[in-house]
């Protein structure tokens, strides 16, 4: 049976299912990437998400490859480009990858700007259709962060900013349409209430957020503010980077290529989320093993659920 299609904005109809290309480049090959995303199109997945960034552990020698393997697979392919959604993202302040603009120090319009067309350049495409910030330029708790401390805060772009670099972007018809990731509700209203108040700035449509059995920060404050303002969540990592598949409890502890073994060391942002010696985590796979198989059994179960909430 064919994914489920519905619209994610106007004139932009997506699958429900997304495929992400974080590990396009790394720990795939190009003729893996190809015959991944073969399978997926075949199966009528239409909606992709890459990030300048990818893919992961992140380096100086595949950064953009990610987004360049995805452009080629459409080429060689000879895929219409509207039979394609592609979404992508722009990193955030990150001292340990200079090789990205030099940091970057900051996201500001002139970053911004330059990472679209870098985009652009790696996919081969004249637009995005989902352009997302990748985590926020000010200090907030993310990648399995839970607590706000607010002696870590510093000097940010201001929002205005951001909104106009990505306005002008959208004019240009680089972009058509802006979300966030790893945001928090205080900034989703942010930049909601700025778009409201200035015809100029463009109106984010959705917020691509962690969610899984172990991830569930969504389900609070960031719920309400999406339900109300009409603001889409993109959830990645649904399995907690294949945590909850149960692999990493077989008697093997999992195939030596599986993302934690083969990265074991080099990923700390994915590591730092998760310990595996946690009991709770091995609770959760049980449970995730149950809720699957009710799936399988009530299709409408998976379908309602996730009304809502196309998954990554």
């Amino acid at each position: 049976m064919s994914v489920p299609l519905f619209n994610l904005a106007p004139n932009l109809t997506v699958s429900r299912l997304c495929l992400g290309t974080m590990t396009f480049g790394e720990q795939n090959s190009l003729p893996q990437t190809l015959r991944l995303l073969d399978q997926a199109f075949d199966a009528g997945i239409n909606f992709f998400d890459s990030a300048e960034m990818y893919p992961v552990p992140q380096r100086a020698e595949t950064q953009g490859k990610s987004e360049e393997y995805f452009g080629q697979w459409v080429r060689k392919r000879k895929i219409s480009r509207d039979r394609v959604v592609i979404a992508t993202k722009v990193a955030g302040p990150s001292g340990q990858m200079s090789w990205i603009r030099d940091g970057p120090q900051c996201l500001d319009a002139k970053n911004i700007t330059e990472a679209v067309d870098g985009s652009l350049k790696r996919l081969q495409m004249d637009h995005i259709d989902l352009y997302q910030i990748h985590w926020p330029d000010r200090y907030v708790p993310m990648f399995g962060e839970t607590e706000y401390d607010p002696v870590r805060q510093f000097s940010s772009v201001p929002i205005e900013e951001q909104l106009d670099a990505l306005g002008r972007a959208v004019d240009a018809g680089k972009i058509r349409y802006i979300g966030l990731s790893n945001e928090t509700p205080y900034g989703v209203m942010k930049f909601l209430h700025f778009a409201e108040n200035n015809v100029c700035y463009t109106k984010i449509i959705s917020v691509q957020n962690s969610y899984s059995l172990l991830c569930r920060t969504f389900d609070s404050g960031m719920a309400e503010c999406c339900h109300h303002e009409r603001i889409y969540l993109l959830g990645y990592s649904p399995l907690a980077m294949g945590i909850l598949s149960g692999k990493y409890f077989a008697s093997d502890g999992a195939p030596s290529d599986a993302r934690l073994n083969l990265f074991k060391g080099r990923y700390s942002e994915g590591e730092s989320r998760y310990s595996l010696a946690r009991n709770t985590l091995k609770l959760a796979t049980m449970v995730n093993k149950i809720l699957s198989t009710l799936v399988l059994q009530k299709n409408m179960v998976f379908i309602l659920y996730h009304l809502q909430s196309p998954l990554f």
